[in-house]
């Protein structure tokens, strides 16, 4: 939940890189609530009403975030974040490991996250 949380307070940050973990955490806890929502909707407005208040909401709150963890995650393998738009090949690029050490997007956010641990100790 730390994840989907930190993609969430990121909402306008286009900037930097996302891990592997970041990016697939929130793409589970987005589909886990997306599944909930229409459920819900189905319950009040019925299957065969194309009217999904509830979960069309949530999508559009959800939607800058989203876009935001696709780019970082883009730069995170070293690519322009408008690779995400390519059907099939995005979904491999999600999947890649990320350069270690820095690349011409910012630095590698595991060793950020390895030296934050350590300051905490």
């Amino acid at each position: 939940m730390n994840w989907y949380i930190k993609v969430l307070r990121n909402y306008t940050n286009f900037e930097g890189r996302a891990r592997r973990q970041e990016f697939w955490m929130f793409f589970l806890i987005n589909l886990i609530i997306s599944a909930i929502l229409q459920v819900i909707d189905f319950t009040f407005y019925g299957i065969e009403n194309d009217l999904n208040p509830i979960s069309t909401i949530y999508s559009l709150a959800v939607l800058l975030p989203n876009i935001g963890v696709c780019i970082r995650r883009m730069h995170d393998i070293n690519k322009s974040g408008w690779y995400m738009l390519i059907p099939v090949y995005n979904i491999f690029l999600f999947a890649t490991e990320g350069d270690s050490g820095e690349n011409q997007y910012g630095s590698d956010p595991k060793e950020e996250e390895s030296s934050n641990e350590l300051l905490d100790r």
